[in-house]
């Protein structure tokens, strides 16, 4: 069992958040969302270091392939994966891996490759024990392992003594919260006083991502003058910098950070999804602009971590946004492959000609081991796990918070009596979210709902006692708890217009965005034997160029829904839960350009084409896609 008291005691000089996550192993998926994770478990997770150079003869395994940054990444995700499948053969891989490390470590504290030997790299770069150290302290809350913090205490005076006589530069500058995520959870393990100078220390040599954007000046597609300030997947880490320095400046203004980084992000460079364009750099909102699988998957860790500190409902609606359509739909189904860049309105994935990215190359969005760049191909892994592990939260009043709904178990404790409460839904597919809480003797506490911003209202019902409120909070439950509790949450779903690019429009209900799939034919570019892990372009075999028949003030009356069954694979253009109709016209006009699809005509358009009946689902369950479109008058 997991306690939910907060162990902060020992931190009485920093501000005490909200909320907290619980320890990795407090939350089991369940359903759909345990279907997922043993998909990726079966695909590239759980085998990159049979086959890939640079996790299987990484130079941190005393290798002579990569030792910078792929291992740590990799573990940072293969480490909650292995325990919340509780699965022994991934449990083993982590653990042999761990075990290298540790005993690896140097007589100075450093853990990993010094990079002495590494040309591209400066001896004793700090940047790769950011997420090292992260993978370390899950590692410990599943394992107990005590080895563990005592390794990070020494690495943790060594990084120390390296930034005071080099202060941080390049990635390590723009990702310091990171690091200072791990000096914090040290510290609440220690109590050592040096680990909250050694994190106030970090953060004043880092770039100031606040001051960035108080004051934003990338608001237009960045290409010839990027820098690390405009790189995608910094910006992505970088949405948790404000909270996370909150903890040490106690200024309500760091909190505020993250909501005013995605009102800029929103405004410049937003798509559909949730997320913001970045192909390397930010690039505008064109829907045929891509986002890196890296910037989703640190997006996500960083709004958990903004949501826990903040108790902010958008935040956590934003979460789920990119959960559930921008990180499913950047994989083939099989998890066997995936995209560094996938697009909005993704209608062809080939390598071949002159591409619309700001920087990347021309094989950025194919679907396979490591196109473009393997940075996604060792971090990807973080995806699912860390979404499983921050479901719910435990609270500064000694309660219990959802951030976020899915199936799942939750174990843990409070004031030492042991509670369980299981999450029963076919949420995002469904409207509805059944909670029992079960403990095994009478206990007292709060549970926090989500009650998310785009929902109309909320209905509650606990035990026959139904309450409707709006949505855009939390909705407190505190009473005496025994025995079993069945809590029902049903949640009024609107239809919503995204307002896309030049007037284009994408349809939105509940935390999903759905877009017309197209029928693809996929093409074997790069054939690994004996692997089953091959790169591929993808092609439109149907047309794809078409515009809505929407009514842009009552979209409702436009679009039916219709409920399929939730298998194991949801995110799938065969297995979506639900679908959606909507009417439309063909664009003739509306053509690829840069081996994309041209940016949306604006609108209104007119087409002389006959009106067809096109059917959506959901945007992480397709491969070729338009999620965004010009509408008719």
């Amino acid at each position: 069992m997991i306690s939910v008291v907060c162990v902060l005691a020992l931190a009485v000089d920093l501000p005490t958040p909200p909320m907290q996550p619980l320890p990795l192993g407090a939350i089991e998926p369940r359903g759909w969302l345990r279907d997922q994770l043993r998909l990726q478990a079966d695909g590239l997770s759980g085998h990159l270091d049979e086959f890939w150079p640079d996790i299987k003869d990484s130079a941190w395994f005393g290798g002579n392939a990569e030792g910078w940054e792929r291992v740590p990444y990799w573990l940072d995700g293969l480490v909650p994966l292995a325990y919340l499948l509780d699965d022994a053969v991934l449990k083993a891989k982590v653990t042999k891996a761990i075990d290298t490390i540790l005993e690896r470590q140097h007589g100075d504290g450093w853990l990993g490759p010094i990079g002495d030997n590494d040309p591209r790299h400066k001896p004793y770069d700090v940047w790769p024990l950011f997420p090292l150290f992260k993978a370390l302290a899950q590692y410990h809350e599943a394992s107990g392992d005590p080895r563990v913090v005592p390794a990070m205490m020494r690495c943790a005076r060594k990084i120390d003594e390296v930034i005071t006589r080099e202060p941080l530069y390049a990635w390590a500058r723009f990702r310091a919260a990171d690091l200072v995520v791990s000096l914090l959870w040290l510290h609440e393990k220690t109590g050592e006083a040096w680990l909250l100078d050694l994190a106030r220390k970090a953060f004043g040599q880092s770039h100031d991502w606040r001051a960035q954007f108080e004051d934003f000046r990338y608001t237009e597609r960045v290409v010839e003058h990027t820098n690390l300030a405009t790189h995608g997947v910094n910006t992505g880490m970088a949405l948790k910098y404000g909270p996370v320095r909150w903890r040490l400046t106690g200024d309500p203004g760091d909190l505020g950070t993250t909501r005013r980084m995605l009102e800029e992000l929103d405004r410049y460079h937003g798509q559909a999804t949730g997320l913001f364009s970045c192909d390397e750099h930010l690039a505008g909102r064109s829907p045929s602009q891509g986002s890196e699988l890296c910037t989703v998957v640190e997006a996500m860790y960083a709004l958990s971590l903004a949501a826990a500190a903040t108790g902010d409902v958008a935040l956590a609606d934003r979460l789920e946004r990119l959960a559930y359509n921008a990180l499913p739909a950047t994989f083939t189904k099989d998890m066997r492959a995936h995209q560094y860049d996938q697009q909005v309105n993704q209608v062809i994935c080939t390598r071949e000609g002159e591409h619309v990215y700001a920087t990347n190359g021309g094989d950025a969005n194919l679907f396979g081991l490591e196109p473009n760049f393997g940075c996604c191909t060792a971090n990807f892994h973080q995806g699912w796990p860390k979404f499983v592990s921050h479901l719910w939260m435990r609270t500064a009043d000694g309660g219990l918070a959802a951030v976020a709904y899915a199936p799942c178990v939750v174990k843990t404790t409070v004031g030492e009596i042991p509670v369980r409460v299981e999450v029963a839904t076919g949420y995002p597919f469904r409207d509805e979210v059944r909670v029992a809480v079960t403990v095994d003797r009478p206990v007292r506490f709060p549970l926090r709902l989500r009650l998310p911003g785009w929902s109309r209202g909320v209905e509650i019902d606990v035990d026959g006692d139904r309450v409707v409120e709006p949505g855009g909070s939390y909705h407190r439950l505190e009473r005496e708890w025994s025995g079993t509790t069945a809590l029902t949450i049903r949640f009024e779903n609107p239809v919503e217009l995204y307002e896309g690019f030049q007037g284009a429009v994408a349809v939105r209900r509940g935390p999903l965005v759905y877009a017309r799939p197209i029928a693809a034919r996929w093409e074997k570019v790069v054939d690994r034997p004996g692997l089953d892990y091959d790169d591929w372009e993808v092609y439109p075999t149907e047309p794809w160029a078409y515009a809505l028949e929407i009514d842009r003030g009552q979209p409702a009356a436009s679009v039916e829904f219709e409920e399929r069954p939730i298998g194991s694979r949801p995110f799938s253009p065969e297995g979506a839960a639900v679908v959606a109709r909507v009417k439309g016209r063909r664009l003739p006009n509306w053509v690829i350009e840069k081996s994309a699809a041209a940016p949306p005509p604006p609108s209104p358009v007119t087409s002389d084409a006959p009106l067809e009946t096109l059917t959506l689902i959901p945007y992480g369950a397709t491969d070729l896609r338009v999620t965004e479109f010009p509408t008719l008058p």
